[in-house]
Order: structure tokens, then sequence, then C-alpha cells
């Protein structure tokens, strides 16, 4: 209960730039992100062949995408579907990284770069600046951790142990894990995607 009151105080700072709706909402992909929480989940960028819509890989593994797909899955949002309908509408308003020259269900989603594209067309993207106080629950966080790989996490209404920034919950190795890992890596992108 203690936690709901917090994201409720930090929701009413948020009422200028979102609906109440969407402070709701927040709240649920919150708390589903800290649903999928499991150490056990074996890292592994493999290509799999899944199911269209509402596809995934094998339960026990995943990427740092996955974490985000899973998260957006339990309030109702598909963004394998979403980022596939989009890309086949707008294919080069998204990064060729791959060399591909069509859109790929299976692993599009899976993609921080085309995640970021797609957040920025129809989210909201927000600064990037080194105030912990700007990033909330809610809040997807992508990196750039060097040579050209990119990470994303998802923030949750958790806090470090100092109390001065929220947790993130990811996967970079060790499973879907929540840590404090903010200022970690370098800040690529900011974003709040709401129904």
């Amino acid at each position: 209960m203690q936690v709901r009151i917090l994201f409720f105080v930090i929701s009413i700072g948020l009422l200028a730039t979102f609906s109440h709706a969407q402070a709701q909402f927040l709240q649920q992909l919150v708390d589903s992100t800290k649903t999928i929480i499991d150490n056990n989940i074996v890292y592994d960028p493999s290509y799999f062949s899944i199911d269209y819509p509402n596809g995934d890989i094998p339960g026990g593994k995943g990427v740092c995408t996955d974490v985000i797909i899973r998260a957006y899955r339990k309030v109702g949002i598909d963004l394998q579907k979403e980022v596939h309908e989009d890309m086949s509408e707008n294919f080069d308003l998204y990064p060729n990284n791959w060399g591909l020259n069509r859109p790929d269900k299976n692993i599009d989603h899976r993609r921080v770069p085309n995640l970021m594209a797609f957040f920025e067309r129809y989210g909201k993207s927000l600064p990037i600046t080194d105030k912990p106080d700007d990033y909330l629950p809610g809040d997807i966080i992508c990196w750039d951790l060097g040579g050209g790989i990119t990470h994303i996490g998802l923030m949750i209404d958790r806090k470090s142990r100092d109390g001065k920034r929220y947790l993130i919950v990811h996967n970079i190795g060790q499973g879907q894990v929540a840590e404090d890992i903010l200022f970690d890596f370098k800040i690529i992108g900011h974003y709040s995607y709401t129904k």
C-alpha cells in the first residue's frame, strides 16, 4: 500500500503532462513489470520464429527488449504487433542496421533501435538529464553501451539504497532484474508510452 501511495503522489505531479487515465496506466505498467522480475531468465539473443500476434520466445529466455515487451503485454499492449504494423507502413522511418528490405515480425520488436523509433513516433520523448528526479516509474530508458550495442529498461517504483534513484528492470545478462543502473551507461533515449 505504501508503494501505491508513493506512486500516487508522483502521479499527481505528472497530471500536468499525463491524464489521470495515463497515470493509472503507468501504475499498472509498473506493477506488471515487477511481476516479471526473474533472475533465472537466460540471456539469449538468438533469432526465434514466433507466433503473430502475441508471439513470445521461450519463457525461460530473453534479452533487454523482452522485458519491455512482456511488461506491456501484461497491460494489454502487444508491441510485436504495434511495431510490425508501423514498420509495414513506414519501413523507411526505422533504422536499417540489419540490411533488411522488409519488416520481420519475429525480431523487429526485439531490437532496441526499432523500439526507440516506435516510442519516438507514438510515445512521449522525455528529457535526457543527469538529474534523478527527471526519471519516474513507468519511464523507458535506453542506453548506449559502446561498440554499437544498445540497451533498454523500464523504471519501477522501488528506490536505490541511497533513496536517490528509482530502480530499473532490465536484462543485461543476469536475468530480468531490478537494479540501480540509471546513470551506469550513456542515456540515449527516455520515453513514456501509454494507451
